[in-house]
């Protein structure tokens, strides 16, 4: 991630791609300065866009002549401490000519939800990623951990690394089915 329009050029020397924050999703000076690097971007929705409202990021980050853009979906809004997917964003923002990734650890996440911290429930991270790929999600965006519960962030979210092997197997079948 990249934070700040002053970290992006540093940041773009070792990368392959960058990748701005959801909650920093509109930040005009950020979209522009990735774009300007020529590297991919990938842009994580806010959880309060809704998904044709990512045009706007497309087209700054467009401005620059750049179009290595990648949109994630990762969830909106739904009430207090509660992420709720709508599968339909996924070929929404497609509809913005970009390939869509699910963020489908990220996506179980609940704000707030432990008082001082975002709690989660990883459990639920594979169902999320089986129903996008079915939707026709691009890609998958999956946070793993070999001891999720020593996590410096994102802890009640992560995926354990033991899961990944059996989950992107169940994904890849779909995905065949799919595009048949």
């Amino acid at each position: 991630d990249v934070h700040e329009a002053g970290q992006v050029e540093r940041a773009a020397k070792v990368v392959d791609c960058l990748q701005i924050p959801a909650f920093l999703c509109r930040q005009t000076d950020l979209l522009v300065a990735c774009g300007e690097t020529g590297k991919a971007v990938n842009v994580k929705k806010g959880q309060f866009l809704s998904p044709l409202e990512m045009k706007n990021v497309v087209d700054k980050i467009g401005s620059t002549g750049n179009e290595k853009i990648m949109l994630t979906e990762r969830g909106t809004f739904f009430g207090y401490n509660r992420l709720v997917n709508d599968m339909t964003a996924i070929c929404g923002m497609q509809e913005l000519g970009c390939p869509v990734v699910f963020d489908a650890t990220h996506s179980t996440q609940q704000p707030g939800g432990l008082g001082d911290a975002s709690a989660g429930r990883r459990e639920m991270a594979p169902i999320l990623a089986k129903a996008a790929v079915a939707a026709g999600a691009n890609g998958l965006f999956l946070e793993v951990h070999t001891e999720p519960e020593k996590a410096k962030c994102d802890a009640e979210c992560i995926m354990p690394i033991d899961w990944v092997q059996e989950v992107l197997s169940t994904c890849k079948a779909i995905f065949d089915l799919v595009k048949r």
